[in-house]
């Protein structure tokens, strides 16, 4: 059965092998993305029956405790795994979702508003999710890329980002920012108090930002734009530039632990997978850029490879890596952010920007690393990198907050391992509506196609 929302084991050294062979399988689809047509469901999928907000609200908040219980435990502590030792394991066999707030709006806010959600929100310091949906558009067409700034009344930047291949932004105000509490107010007083603004969030009267888009050489301004504000700023210009063939696709993993099993059962996959993925080459020009992190005082930090047309060369980086250290339960995931975000070659014009953070454990709750999680978010939205969590069966619930955080901010998708492979320990049972259960790597191809304007491969 589902895991509890509750704090889990950590991910089994098996679970992690298999999804690392996954991202490795994904390679076979990079450079055909242009010349076929994606499958909407996979054949035999089911779904899945995830818990709802209130289901949330009720199991309690109290993540602090539940992260220092975690890290109590260690990371190679008690990890056992149904497909650990088995030969015939093979990419394709793990299960997920997918959940992507930024369109399930409502639903998120109800979240946002429970106990739990309300104790996530001040755990990583993500206080408020009021939200701009800016569309931009041509003749009836979508443009992407286009870069969407906001300000405040005094001319200072809120918030920076681009629309994506349907012409949608999603930008933000006030997202790191809270009320200083009275002097004598503790930290459960003011959760509750803020809990409370947000179920009066329709009756608040929200402060007027000026707003500029800009696209092919236009600009258009708006002045005292409200933040939330319920229907979408709709911006249309005259001419709409033609969509870029760039692809920038970055995988981030979590190597520690046990790896090594599946880094020689992905070499013996390497040729076939290289083979079919030269024969649906296309026009998009896809570059990958694949790198990997582990914690403080391991053999690396962060070990980061550049983007590269070549994606012989990025499976080979995969199949050289091994995977160890990580002696707790937290991981150098701000590290691994920052180099992401800021440390590549990212290209200024794109069709689609996305970043896989692949991992099973949170970042360390220090007053710097929060900070250096949000500079990293604020700079993936600027740039408009999409970051897509994809979370494996090590993720407690303070860990699938920060990741939904992370997918909301920047206008990205939320991923998740579910139990139907049958696969390693139970995974922790998000707090989503309904969702379709799929094979991994085909999941993760579809919203790669999605995501750069592509039709469906069988459509």
């Amino acid at each position: 059965m589902p895991g509890k929302r509750r704090m889990r084991p950590v991910c089994t050294a098996g679970v992690h092998r298999l999804l690392l062979a996954a991202v490795l399988l994904l390679f076979v689809f990079l450079s055909g993305c242009s010349g076929s047509e994606r499958n909407n469901a996979a054949d035999g999928s089911a779904s899945g029956g995830p818990r709802s907000a209130s289901d949330a609200a009720s199991s309690g908040g109290h993540p602090r405790a539940d992260s220092a219980d975690r890290a109590s435990e260690g990371e190679a502590g008690g990890r056992t795994s149904r497909i650990a030792g088995n030969p015939q394991a093979a990419p394709g066999q793990l299960t997920a979702g997918e959940w992507r707030d930024v369109e399930q709006w409502e639903d998120w806010l109800n979240l946002l508003r429970s106990g739990e959600g309300t104790d996530n929100r001040y755990y990583w310091d993500y206080y408020r999710f009021d939200r701009l949906v800016v569309r931009a558009e041509a003749g009836g067409q979508p443009i992407a890329d286009a870069d969407v700034i906001v300000k405040d009344a005094d001319g200072r930047l809120v918030w920076r980002t681009k629309t994506d291949m349907d012409g949608c932004a999603y930008a933000y105000a006030r997202m790191f920012e809270r009320d200083d509490p009275a002097a004598n107010e503790d930290q459960r007083s003011m959760r509750d108090r803020d809990q409370r603004q947000y179920e009066d969030e329709p009756n608040r009267a929200q402060p007027g930002y000026d707003v500029e888009v800009r696209a092919g050489g236009e600009s258009k301004m708006f002045s005292h734009v409200p933040i939330p504000r319920d229907k979408p700023l709709v911006v249309t210009f005259e001419q709409r530039p033609e969509p870029s063939n760039a692809v920038d696709l970055m995988f981030v993993v979590d190597t520690t632990g046990s790896m090594q099993d599946e880094i020689d059962f992905l070499r013996e996959e390497l040729k076939d997978v290289i083979n079919r993925a030269r024969k649906g080459a296309g026009q998009l020009d896809i570059e990958v850029s694949v790198n990997f992190y582990r914690d403080r005082h391991d053999d690396y930090v962060i070990k980061p490879y550049p983007f590269t047309a070549d994606i012989d060369e990025a499976v080979r980086r995969i199949a050289r890596e091994k995977a160890e250290g990580g002696g707790d339960y937290p991981e150098a995931v701000e590290q691994a952010l920052t180099n992401a975000v800021s440390g590549h070659e990212w290209r200024r014009s794109a069709r689609t920007r996305l970043l896989f953070l692949v991992g099973d454990a949170p970042p360390r709750d220090e007053p710097q690393i929060i900070d250096e999680l949000h500079e990293a978010t604020l700079e993936a939205a600027k740039l408009g990198i999409r970051i897509v969590p994809v979370a494996s069966s090590g993720v407690d619930v303070n860990t699938e907050y920060l990741m939904r955080f992370l997918a909301a901010a920047t206008g990205g998708t939320y991923v998740f391992l579910t139990d139907h492979s049958g696969i390693g320990n139970d995974h922790l049972e998000a707090a989503v509506g309904e969702f379709e259960v799929r094979p991994l790597n085909d999941l993760l191809v579809e919203i790669i196609r999605r995501f750069a304007g592509l039709p469906a491969e069988n459509g």
